[in-house]
């Protein structure tokens, strides 16, 4: 397949997220400060799509309204009849479109670009009609398993609440994340029924039909199992908010920042902050604050929409919000302004 294949994305964030406890949309719940939809959107943004397509669903104005720094298209899908039914939902806005298709959930905030890059690789190198994520979990539950033959080909998916017994028990799973042709893609979804538990359209059975049409379906799997996290509860956005808080504090360090200890440091995305600064510990800096070059912040210290000069040095257990530091400044510990 030529390189230069056009390629769509359609990334699901329709669902209401019913385990997540909350009256949000699931999208919508931040991840280290910016909504989890925004993370999956940055991690397709340099495969470069000719078009991305978001289908919304569960309080769609709303997640509309944080769509506004990204170019997309929104479909809505009205009523709630499973993973299958939302792709189809992007149809009309695919209508005469020939090339690829990514698909992706708005609930992985991990995903980094060179994974979705290698899987679209993949898929075009090996001529693929449909590629299907896929990682290897020690407890698979609740993802839909990957049924192969002896030769290690997929051959379906089985969600979970449709398996057998034998079935829950691999542990190759559906990372929900997949690369198709479109005419594929959409002749096969008309074709998908609700013939299942839970009398839903499953994106998953598109597997089968290529399968059974004889068509190339293949795999990608994916080498980190965190990484295609689905948000589906508090405790999993707590996981996925250490990660990045994580990946963020060893990108900052590795500019030159020092940090005395990581764990409990958080520097939010919207941050600027300069070289040959020292974090020690506890310390949280949000909102568009910006800290100048060389500056010290002791323990316990929160900033929040501050202007922070070159060489402050700000004491202990300090509040710094919504003002400027003027450079070479000290702040005396417990201080709030």
């Amino acid at each position: 397949m030529e390189t230069n294949t056009p390629l769509a994305v359609i990334i699901l964030a329709a669902g209401k997220g019913t385990r997540m406890k909350s009256n949000r949309a699931k999208v919508l719940h931040e991840v280290f400060y910016r909504p989890m939809l925004h993370y999956v959107l940055d991690a397709a943004a340099p495969l470069q799509p000719d078009r991305t397509i978001v289908i919304v669903g569960h309080q769609k104005e709303a997640v509309e309204n944080i769509l506004g720094g990204y170019q997309v298209t929104c479909c809505e899908q009205a009523e709630q009849n499973g993973t299958g039914h939302a792709v189809l939902c992007a149809r009309p806005a695919l209508n005469g479109f020939a090339g690829d298709v990514m698909i992706l959930c708005g609930d992985t905030p991990l995903l980094l670009p060179e994974h979705l890059a290698a899987m679209r690789d993949s898929h075009r190198a090996r001529n693929s009609r449909l590629t299907i994520m896929t990682t290897t979990l020690e407890t698979p539950t609740n993802y839909g398993r990957i049924i192969s033959d002896e030769d290690g080909r997929v051959r379906a998916v089985a969600e979970e609440k449709d398996a057998t017994e034998a079935q829950r028990q691999i542990r190759v799973i559906n990372a929900g994340i997949y690369i198709a042709d479109a005419a594929f893609l959409f002749d096969a979804l008309l074709r998908v029924t609700t013939d299942n538990s839970q009398k839903e359209m499953y994106l998953t059975d598109i597997v089968k039909i290529g399968v059974d049409d004889g068509l190339a379906v293949e795999t990608y799997e994916h080498p980190y199992p965190l990484h295609v996290l689905g948000v589906n509860s508090k405790i999993e956005l707590a996981q996925a908010h250490r990660e990045i808080r994580q990946r963020r504090n060893i990108g900052l360090m590795a500019g030159g920042v020092t940090m005395h200890d990581p764990d409990t440091i958080a520097v939010a995305p919207t941050v600027g902050i300069g070289s040959a600064c020292r974090l020690t510990a506890q310390i949280t800096i949000t909102g568009t604050s910006s800290i100048g070059d060389g500056c010290l912040i002791g323990p316990g210290v929160h900033i929040d929409n501050a202007l922070i000069g070159n060489a402050v040095e700000i004491g202990a257990n300090s509040v710094i919000r919504n003002c400027t530091i003027a450079s070479h400044h000290t702040i005396e510990p417990l201080t709030r302004i």
